[in-house]
């Protein structure tokens, strides 16, 4: 079963250099205890797998401007400034990659799977060191899969067995994150004691470790 922990109890888990998946779109769905905790420590020289580096000011933006990310695999940027200078400045490195790419990748290791084939950088800088594979007289890149040692998701309903499901377009990279972490640690801003619906989960608590209650009014 699930393990209930605090934000500040999360952070013990986390070390220097390791690679973290964060959730969330812009604000969308961004795992915020986690995070503000995580500014508070020294910890520092992270990979961030996420969708983007978000706002200067907001949710995984905080941890760029905090200089606590030294690389940053996203779909874009350009909503951070500070990330745009820093990387300017040769401060953070940014592996910009294709949106549904970054996706497939996420998915790709938390399947097992040795990496996705897609057409999409052919022919472009995506395409520079990478294997292209001739399937059917088409060509593709082979895309590695992305794997975490810890991620952090939001979820927006959770279970005490640390089922989760979202509400709207929170699932985000949320639902795809956590089959491909060692940890994996999500906010909840609803916690039943009940279990959740089968029809209404989107992750299954098999693949979440710790559960932290994100909400105002804590259980459903």
């Amino acid at each position: 079963m699930v393990k209930f922990i605090s934000a500040a109890e999360a952070v013990t888990f986390f070390q220097n250099g390791q690679t973290l998946m964060i959730g969330g779109f812009l604000n969308c769905g961004s795992p915020e205890l986690v995070i503000n905790e995580l500014l508070k420590t020294d910890l520092k020289d992270f990979i961030l797998i996420a969708n983007d580096t978000g706002e200067a000011n907001t949710n995984r933006g905080k941890l760029i401007c905090a200089g606590k990310i030294k690389k940053a695999i996203v779909s874009h940027i350009g909503t951070n400034a500070e990330t745009v200078r820093l990387y300017n400045a040769g401060k953070i490195e940014v592996d910009l990659q294709p949106q549904g790419s970054l996706a497939e990748r996420v998915r790709a290791g938390g399947a097992g799977l040795g990496g996705i084939l897609t057409p999409v950088g052919i022919g472009t800088k995506v395409a520079e060191n990478k294997r292209i594979i001739e399937v059917g007289g088409k060509e593709y890149l082979l895309e590695t899969p992305l794997h975490a040692d810890i991620a952090v998701v939001y979820a927006t309903y959770a279970d005490r067995f640390g089922n989760l499901a979202f509400h709207g377009s929170t699932r985000n990279f949320n639902a795809l994150m956590p089959p491909a972490a060692d940890i994996v640690i999500a906010e909840a801003e609803y916690i039943s004691d009940e279990p959740l619906n089968p029809d209404n989960i989107v992750v299954p608590g098999i693949y979440v470790d710790y559960l932290i209650n994100g909400g105002a009014n804590g259980t459903i």
